[in-house]
């Protein structure tokens, strides 16, 4: 098989920023969905998948160059649980895809602007933690073997790539553990790019007190990685955190924070005042620090994608006319 081309580095060849989606479950509550259950967002693939067709559209049309699936938290275990088997386990995580993938290809045969790159689909893989839904995921101590989490993710992998992703994220990953058994599994698929974004202790370190440097160093050079970031972060903690990771990888930085709340894992609510007004503006910085994609995560929404895209798809913002 023919090495597929980097679609991230595709992208920022002609575009000086990727811009990616904001949060998926604050607009499906949004749309009347309900997603107070352990499958998260991934409940809606049984109840309302129109939902998550409209929300990835919304995206599209306020701008963003990718939608990011609702297979967060949809994993075969998480399905078990739920008395799905796992023949239809594995239909519904391909179905994350295959609903992106036509809200994408139905919104670009309308779009006819010649400014923007056509989207991705990255397929969302979770942490073991999301699945666990415990708060697990905000600390990444799982007390789990290597083989373990292997045996958790594979699946998903396998069918989010066969279903047709084009590329796969890696996010809110708590752990440098984690990390390294998800990019041994990219070996199991040599055609396949990912991006991997780590969820923050502070500006300095992941959630499971490794150093972000060290995270960078261990995959800053990794030719299947074609990202490496943050998300699901406090605004306050980003820009640091840019640099750090900016410093010690050659390959292009990846942020999508969050709205500038703060979230308790266990009472499972919002606290503090919504900054993500101010992303757009935001982005500069976070641009001159090293970032070159960038969205949002929980809590913002397609009107904030809009003004990030607003101020970065104009013509001197196009790699090939600034030079940048």
């Amino acid at each position: 098989m023919q090495q597929k081309l980097n679609p991230i580095e595709t992208i920022l060849s002609d575009y000086s920023v990727m811009i990616l989606d904001g949060a998926l479950a604050t607009e499906l509550e949004q749309h009347g969905c309900d997603l107070d259950d352990p499958l998260w967002s991934a409940r809606i693939l049984l109840e309302n998948p129109e939902a998550i067709y409209q929300v990835h559209s919304d995206y599209f049309r306020a701008g963003a160059d990718c939608a990011i699936t609702a297979s967060y938290q949809a994993t075969i275990d998480g399905f078990l649980k739920r008395g799905i088997e796992e023949e239809e386990a594995v239909q519904l995580i391909k179905k994350t895809v295959v609903i992106a993938r036509k809200a994408r290809d139905d919104f670009w045969k309308e779009e006819m602007e010649a400014i923007r790159p056509k989207p991705l689909v990255a397929a969302s893989i979770g942490p073991y933690g999301a699945y666990l839904a415990d708060g697990s995921e905000y600390t990444g101590n799982y007390g789990v073997t290597d083989e373990a989490l292997k045996d958790f993710h594979r699946p998903r992998m396998s069918a989010l790539i066969e279903a047709g992703a084009d590329i796969l994220a890696f996010e809110t990953i708590p752990s440098l553990q984690e990390a390294k058994v998800l990019r041994s599994l990219l070996n199991e698929f040599p055609y396949t790019y990912a991006w991997l974004s780590f969820s923050l202790k502070n500006e300095k370190a992941i959630s499971d007190g490794t150093l972000l440097e060290v995270c960078a160093n261990t995959f800053g050079d990794d030719g299947q990685i074609a990202a490496i970031g943050i998300n699901c972060a406090p605004l306050e903690l980003v820009n640091e955190a840019i640099k750090v990771i900016s410093s010690h990888t050659k390959n292009p930085v990846i942020v999508y924070p969050n709205s500038g709340e703060a979230y308790n894992p266990d009472t499972k609510t919002w606290h503090g005042q919504k900054s993500c007004l101010e992303l757009d503006h935001l982005s500069e910085d976070w641009f001159k620090s090293g970032a070159r994609l960038i969205g949002g995560c929980c809590r913002t929404s397609p009107h904030h994608i809009e003004k990030i895209s607003k101020k970065w798809r104009t013509s001197e913002n196009v790699v090939s006319e600034s030079g940048i």
